[in-house]
This record gives structure tokens, C-alpha cells and sequence, in this order.
């Protein structure tokens, strides 16, 4: 139980953004993180000083468009290999930093999210100037703007299922690492952020330094938490619900399950819990399902070819967005 309470001790020194990349490099998965516009900037600067101070990683941040080709993106997450010495003509894969930052990520050609996808599956990809190896600790994260709660910026379908959860970011608040360092906010966002100053004293080790250690610790917690038989058939009615919903069109699959369940056990963790509770599978499912989500037509409703009207179905469906259809299947009955 000692992990559990450690674990879960750490957890409250560390922000949202922190432990949302705590879970996926403890586990080797990757995550998306949303934003509005007027933030993605001020967000981005904040996971590379986590990456940098928090983890003590390596980290490259993309800026990406529909101008962003699959040589572009070869060459902005190389790691600079002059700290690596030469030892003859032929050198081994080139190797990509730990932690790859792509903002507006889903505005890039398909063919290169695609890559982005083969990257995360096999960690390596074929260049046109050399083959590219992630190293051990390696974590692609979509920083992806959402202009309201109606919008779903969408991703290449399997790459968007490969990443085990999603953020909503949606306040400057928040932003410890970029508060305390020598870096103003951005300049849109100085208004509404009065609190934040620029300071002149070098930045502070404001958080603890998490090494592989301490990921593997969280990962090994994570696998031994016990989920009751009535909390796993609560995860599947949930799983059953959204599919079954006339409000979603798709989204909801067999690898979602997996981390549906897979991520529920390592927030139990991250709460200090080795059981599994109804409150949890909740919080879960609201992190690994939200960007999957599918919005159903109206005029894609199957009552249609039983008489019912466009515009009665398009009022219906007209509340749908992931939150309010998530929210209508959690008031599910849970087990006590």
C-alpha cells in the first residue's frame, strides 16, 4: 500500500498538464491535449518546461499547418546528435527527442499524421535521409485547438485512437512552470492573467524531478489494482451506452475499451486506491472517451427510414456535444 500513498502524495504536488504525461510515459501511451486559440501558445511553452524540468527530458515543439510536409516533420523531431561522438562512417538510426509537442497538429496533410501514427506504433520511421528510433521514455502529444465546446477538430481516425486520453486545457491558470520562469505569457493573455509577473530570478525546482523510477512505479501500481466484478460490468455498460447512443455516430472502439480500463486502474493509483470505485470509472471515462467521440448527422438517423423529420431528429440532436453525451451516460445507476 506504501506505493499507493507515495504515488498518490506525488501526484498532489503536480498540475493537471503534469499528470496527464506522468500517466502516458509510466505507460508508454501518448495523449492529446485541447485548447482554445488563444492559449495554444502559452500551452505549449508549459509542457516544455515540464518535459524539461518535471522529467528531465529532451522535447521539440512543432509549429504545424497545412504547409507542414513529411520532411518537416523529419527534421523538427531529430535529436541534435553532436553530443553523440562518431565512431566511423556508418552511425545506428538517428534518434528522435523524447517528447514530441505538435501544435495544430490536425491541420497537417493526412499522409504525414499517418507517419506520425507508424512513429507511435513502431517507434521508428523511415526518412527520406535516414531511419528515426524514439528512445525508451518517448511521448507524442497533439496540442490541438478547440474554438468552442460544439468543435471537434478531428485527426486521422486510428492515430486520435492510439492516444489513451485527452485534456481540455481552457484557462490560463494553471501554468506553474511558465508563471515562475523568465518567460512572459502571451501577449493576449496578459489582461486576464494579472497575476503573472515576469521574474528576474533563475527558475525554481518547483515540483520534484519524476525519473524512470518513479514511472515505473505508477505503471506497476496501476496493474495491481483490483476492479470488483459489478465496477467492470459498470465500464462495460458505460462502453455499451455510448455506442448504443443515437447521439454518436462512432468513436467508441475495441483499443478504447482496453484504455478505458487500463486508465481507470492508474487513476485509482494516482488517488491512492489499489481498488477500483464507480467515481473513478467516471473520471476515466470522461478523459478516454471525449476526443473519440463521433457526433451523429441528423440526417444520418436511422428513424428517418421510419417516417420521422429532419428537422424534428436535428432538434434532438442539436444539445450533442462529447461532454453532454458523456454526462447523459454516467447518470447510468452505478454499483454502490
Amino acid at each position: 500500500m506504501n506505493d499507493f500513498v507515495d504515488i498518490s502524495s506525488l501526484a498532489l504536488e503536480l498540475s493537471d498538464l503534469e499528470v496527464a504525461l506522468f500517466v502516458c510515459l509510466a505507460i508508454k501511451e501518448h495523449c492529446r491535449i485541447d485548447t482554445r486559440p488563444e492559449y495554444i501558445d502559452d500551452v505549449a511553452k508549459e509542457l516544455a518546461l515540464i518535459c524539461a524540468n518535471t522529467f528531465d527530458l529532451s522535447y521539440t515543439t512543432l509549429e504545424c499547418s497545412a504547409a507542414t510536409s513529411f520532411q518537416d516533420f523529419c527534421s523538427g523531431i531529430r535529436l541534435p546528435v553532436n553530443r553523440i561522438p562518431s565512431t566511423g562512417p556508418q552511425h545506428g538510426p538517428d534518434q528522435v527527442v523524447a517528447v514530441i509537442i505538435a501544435k495544430n497538429f490536425n491541420l497537417v496533410d493526412e499522409s504525414v499524421q499517418v507517419q506520425a501514427l507508424e512513429l507511435m506504433r513502431s517507434r521508428r520511421l523511415a526518412a527520406r535521409d535516414g531511419l528515426l528510433e524514439t528512445p525508451v521514455d518517448f511521448l507524442f502529444v497533439p496540442l490541438i485547438v478547440r474554438e468552442s465546446e460544439y468543435d471537434q477538430p478531428s485527426l486521422n481516425f486510428h492515430l486520435n485512437d492510439h492516444l489513451i486520453i485527452s485534456h481540455f486545457h481552457e484557462s490560463p491558470d494553471d501554468l506553474i512552470h511558465l508563471e515562475e520562469s523568465n518567460e512572459w505569457l502571451s501577449d493576449g493573455q496578459m489582461s486576464a492573467s494579472s497575476v503573472v509577473r515576469k521574474s528576474h530570478a533563475p527558475l525554481q525546482n518547483i515540483n520534484p524531478t519524476i525519473d524512470r523510477k518513479a514511472l515505473d512505479k505508477l505503471q506497476r501500481a496501476g496493474e495491481t489494482v483490483t476492479v470488483g466484478a459489478d465496477v467492470s460490468r459498470y465500464q462495460q455498460d458505460i462502453a455499451v451506452f455510448l455506442r448504443l447512443s443515437r447521439a454518436v455516430a462512432g468513436g467508441i472502439s475495441a483499443r478504447s475499451n482496453v484504455h478505458f480500463k487500463k486508465f481507470s486502474k492508474l487513476l485509482a493509483t494516482l488517488h491512492g486506491n489499489d481498488f477500483l470505485t464507480p467515481s473513478i470509472v467516471g473520471l476515466a471515462a470522461k478523459k478516454v472517451f471525449r476526443h473519440r467521440i463521433i457526433i451523429a448527422k441528423p440526417e444520418d438517423d436511422r428513424s428517418l427510414q421510419y417516417g420521422s423529420d429532419l428537422k424534428a431528429v436535428a432538434l434532438v440532436l442539436s444539445y450533442a456535444t462529447p461532454d453532454t453525451i458523456l454526462d447523459s451516460v454516467l447518470t447510468l445507476e452505478a454499483p454502490l
